[in-house]
This record gives C-alpha cells, sequence and structure tokens, in this order.
C-alpha cells in the first residue's frame, strides 16, 4: 500500500513541493516545527534506514545534494541548518517512507535535552 509521502511523489494528493526530479521529491511539512521544515524523500519507497541497500547509495547521496540546493533556494544555507533522519517509533519515524527533514530559519539549539 502507498504512503501519503509516495502519493505526494505521484501528485495524488497536494502538497507544497519544492524541488522534484526523477529520484528524489522535497516539500514543505504540513506540521512545521522550524520556520523552515521540508521534507526531502527517496520517489521510491524505503520504509527506514534499516531497510536501505546498497542499490539506494546514489539517491541517498542526492538527497543530500538536493537538501543543500533547498537551503540554497530558501535562503537558510549560509545561516544554518539541520538535516535529520529518524529510524522507527523509539526515534519519532510516523511515516515509514524514509525522509529527510531539513530544518532552519532559526537558531535550532541543542539536538536532544541531555539527561543525567
Amino acid at each position: 500500500m502507498p504512503t501519503i509521502f509516495s502519493k505526494i511523489v505521484a501528485r495524488e494528493i497536494p502538497a507544497e513541493i519544492v524541488y522534484q526530479d526523477d529520484r528524489v521529491t522535497a516539500f514543505k511539512d504540513i506540521h512545521p516545527i522550524a520556520p523552515v521544515h521540508i521534507l526531502i524523500v527517496p520517489n521510491h519507497e524505503i520504509a527506514t534506514v534499516n531497510d536501505v541497500t546498497p542499490d539506494d547509495e546514489q539517491t541517498l547521496g542526492h538527497m543530500f545534494v538536493v537538501a543543500k540546493q533547498v537551503a540554497q533556494q530558501l535562503g537558510i544555507a549560509d545561516s544554518g541548518y539541520r538535516l535529520l533522519v529518524n529510524c522507527n517509533a523509539d526515534a519519532g519515524q510516523e511515516v515509514f517512507h524514509l525522509h529527510m527533514h531539513l530544518l532552519g530559519g532559526r537558531s535550532l539549539g541543542p539536538m536532544l535535552a541531555r539527561r543525567d
């Protein structure tokens, strides 16, 4: 069964797409946690990082190239941005179609709260 992200890639449901090519699609998150919150997804479904194969290497590398390009396009490349990939439930993955969060537009603070 296709994921919601696969439906966005296929343009079956609306999304604010900021970049798309034959390997990846980037679109605005509908529940942003930063002024800039973009999701970058491979056009073919990969459920989690645990499901990545050697055949996916070029696509995954391309996601970083696209992240740089989108950050420049949206004016946050020089001030800084964060790239984040969650894997499975404990990490907070909600949609099981691998995706990279591009976050920026303000100071993002520390990655995780420290626990003693």
